[in-house]
C-alpha cells in the first residue's frame, strides 16, 4: 500500500514523568501536544497519534541480534524520507541526546538496506527511526 494512502497509527506507552516526556518528545523529537491530562499526553508523531501514559517503567528488556545491533524487543518508530531522517539525526545530535543504535546502514547490500538509528525517551522507551532509499524495499526478503 502507498504511504499516501496509510492511516495514522495510535500507539499508547509507558513514562514514568509527564513533564520529562513533554520535554523529549516536543524539543528533541519536534512532536506538537495535543489533548493531556496529570495521567497522560498525547503527541503529534509525525501525522500520527501517540500517547505517553503515567505508568511504572521498571523492568527487564528482551532483544533480539538484527544486523549486528542488539535491538530492544519492544520499540516503535518510523520510517521516514530520507532528508527527513537526516534532519531528525541532526537535532537529535544537537539535543546531545545519547544514541542507544548510531545511525548507520544496515543490511548494506542486501534486500532491504536501510539507514536507522535507535534513541530512547527519558522513560526508557526505545524507539527506532529508519528510511529506505528504494521504498520497494520496506517488506523485502
Amino acid at each position: 500500500m502507498p504511504a499516501s494512502v496509510l492511516a495514522p497509527f495510535h500507539l499508547a506507552f509507558p513514562v514514568d514523568d509527564i513533564a520529562t516526556a513533554e520535554e523529549f518528545y516536543t524539543n528533541v523529537i519536534g512532536c506538537s501536544v495535543g489533548r493531556s491530562s496529570e495521567s497522560w499526553i498525547d503527541f503529534n508523531f509525525f501525522g500520527h497519534q501517540v500517547v505517553a501514559h503515567l505508568s511504572d517503567t521498571s523492568g527487564n528488556e528482551s532483544v533480539n541480534l538484527v544486523d549486528g545491533d542488539h535491538v530492544p524487543v519492544r520499540h516503535f518508530g518510523l520510517v521516514l524520507d530520507k532528508s527527513a531522517w537526516l534532519r531528525l539525526r541532526e537535532r537529535i545530535e544537537r539535543s546531545q541526546t545519547d544514541w542507544m543504535i548510531a545511525p548507520r546502514i544496515r543490511f548494506q547490500g542486501q534486500p532491504g538496506e536501510q539507514g536507522t538509528f535507535f534513541v530512547r525517551d527519558p522513560a526508557g522507551n526505545a524507539l527506532e527511526f529508519k528510511f529506505f532509499d528504494d521504498m520497494e524495499q520496506l517488506f523485502a526478503t
